[in-house]
């Protein structure tokens, strides 16, 4: 088996004006890698055999757990055949229970290291215990009759004698985590380094639920001796187009909008709420692990630059359905979700450029000319419809009535040409090339 013991520090931390994590957040972290976490004493043990393999070995899963563990708060990491000799490793400093026989790492450490022994410590520190092989040595009968049942237990199931029992912890079902800050913030920007720690917990937690998150509120508590027009404190609540537990982003995110906030007074709690979440499966087309980022995805990308230059300065577009190609797309706010996008069938190839207006075509023969008489080589294709989209301003209704072809110019190329057909005198009109 392979267990971790994770233990929080005062001094832990990302910034040195950040409280110790609580053994609470700790464990809603921790159950991205396991949903077997349970709370020991101080610490949070969990239970990561079966989960291994699908973090890449026990290096890259040590690797991680260690790497994002400093981040959250984690002062000492141990890794054992079971959580209490984890647990009692944690405490000695010792990180890897594996390097030796276990016996012979457990017999070395100081008795007080397992919980078990602490009542009992003064009496066996007279009977000239110093360490967990000189309570082990000690007869069994005589643990048994003069200390309680739990020692002797405890003992059995720190040397992989007898098995443990553990109350798991039970996954929240809504994440809500609050951080107090050690030292008073007085500028937003400095608030990404006590909120980073939080998005990690909200990390874990999205992992664990298989889910993401499309809108977090960060809120902050003024300090006790503000002045009364501050008020109690202040939020900010951030959105992302699609469901993402990508924490870098998250937090640049953040980052981009606390740059425009200004506090009122300074700060001395910080709550972090998931607000909007929704399921997540990450799709892999390979048989094999995705280890090489290929680069940012388009939305991350716009979500940071809308957050930076205002949402109203960044679109994107949108497909409709309708058939009409001057309002097939629209613009919208990059920030906003994306609705459900279809593309409206068609018979024939759409056209990469499209002209603002059609263009209205002379016509020879009954035949359209530009830059010469044109070859019709695919069509028509029908388009109709805009009865129900009438312009507030002007009162007209934009109904259409069509007949488009793809046809062949000598020198302008391939062109996409429609015929008039509610017109008294059907024109031909140019409205695209083809690229």
């Amino acid at each position: 088996m392979l267990w971790s013991a994770l233990l929080p520090s005062p001094s832990a931390g990302t910034a040195p004006s950040i409280e110790p994590a609580p053994q609470r957040a700790l464990a809603t972290w921790a159950l991205q890698f396991t949903p077997r976490v349970a709370l020991a004493d101080e610490a949070v043990l969990m239970e990561v055999e079966a989960s291994v393999r699908l973090f890449g070995g026990r290096h890259a899963l040590r690797e991680r757990v260690q790497g994002e563990g400093r981040e959250v708060g984690v002062a000492r990491l141990a890794w054992a055949p079971n959580g209490l000799a984890a647990l009692a490793l944690a405490r000695a400093g010792i990180g890897n229970g594996f390097q030796r026989p276990l016996d012979e790492l457990l017999d070395t450490l100081p008795m007080d290291t397992l919980s078990a022994v602490h009542p009992h410590r003064r009496t066996l520190e007279h009977i000239g215990c110093r360490t967990l092989g000189d309570v082990r040595a000690l007869p069994r009968g005589g643990i048994a009759r003069r200390f309680d049942a739990q020692l002797l237990q405890a003992l059995d199931q720190v040397y992989g004698a007898a098995p443990e029992a553990h109350d798991w912890v039970a996954l929240p079902e809504v994440f809500e985590e609050r951080l107090e800050l050690m030292a008073r913030v007085e500028q937003a920007p400095a608030l990404v380094f006590g909120a980073r720690r939080l998005l990690l917990v909200l990390g874990g937690w999205l992992a664990a639920r298989r889910a993401g998150v499309t809108a977090f509120t960060l809120r902050w508590a003024h300090d006790a001796m503000r002045a009364r027009a501050a008020g109690e404190g202040g939020e900010i609540t951030i959105r992302t187009a699609e469901p993402t537990r990508d924490i870098e982003h998250l937090s640049r995110l953040l980052a981009e909008h606390l740059a425009r906030v200004q506090l009122l007074a300074p700060v001395g709690d910080l709550v972090l709420v998931a607000t909007e979440v929704r399921p997540l499966h990450d799709v892999s087309a390979s048989f094999l692990p995705d280890t090489v980022r290929q680069g940012e995805k388009l939305g991350l990308v716009l979500e940071r630059l809308s957050a930076r230059l205002g949402p109203q300065r960044v679109l994107r577009p949108v497909l409709c359905e309708d058939h009409r190609p001057e309002w097939m797309c629209r613009w919208q706010n990059a920030a906003l979700p994306l609705p459900r996008q279809e593309t409206p069938g068609t018979e024939l190839p759409q056209p990469g450029f499209l002209l603002p207006l059609p263009l209205r075509l002379l016509v020879q023969d009954d035949h359209p000319v530009y830059h010469g008489r044109l070859m019709l080589l695919l069509g028509p294709q029908r388009v109709e419809g805009g009865w129900w989209d009438r312009v507030e301003d002007t009162g007209l209704v934009r109904n259409v009535a069509r007949d488009y072809w793809v046809a062949l110019s000598a020198e302008a190329g391939v062109l996409w040409v429609f015929q008039t057909r509610l017109d008294g005198a059907p024109a031909w009109y140019l409205h695209g090339h083809f690229a």
